[in-house]
């Protein structure tokens, strides 16, 4: 099956793409073989679709696999960070910034690692606009600080 969804993340249809690439973040735990860490760039790749909703999916579900194990936490973490701080100049910059920041506390609930929350706070950090605070998933007295 794996090999099957993975063909389907450039499938001409956007909603095959987005079913295809949430299924694999989903069975990165089951995957004894760590297909994910070799595969892993081909889901990256969805995060930027052409089809928004294609791409914010994907995005949402990337923090999944991070809980697999400390290299898959590596592989998210690293992504996740790049990706927050260079999406500025994508349109909807701000619902990326918001589903990254969500996904790692979504990560961080999980695997429960202060790290996770420390990079989190210091992505939140880099927004300069304060209006778009509200919208940051919380992280204890830190985010109330804005």
């Amino acid at each position: 099956m794996w090999d099957s969804l993975l063909e389907d993340t450039t499938h001409k249809d956007n909603h095959r793409r987005a079913i295809a690439t949430q299924l694999l973040c989903n069975l990165a735990k089951s995957d004894p073989e760590n297909r994910m860490l070799e595969d892993f760039p081909v889901i990256v790749a969805v995060t930027k679709d052409d089809k928004f909703v294609t791409a914010r999916h994907t995005l949402q579900s990337l923090w999944k696999v991070g809980g697999v194990s400390s290299g898959h936490q590596e592989l998210v973490l690293k992504h996740l960070e790049e990706r927050f701080k260079h999406c500025v100049d994508e349109k909807n910059y701000t619902f990326i910034r918001y589903d990254i920041i969500q996904g790692l506390r979504n990560l961080y609930d999980v695997v429960d690692e202060e790290e996770i929350k420390e990079k989190a706070l210091k992505l939140i950090e880099l927004e300069q606009d304060p209006k778009y605070y509200r919208n940051i998933p919380k992280y204890g007295k830190v985010y109330n600080a804005y």
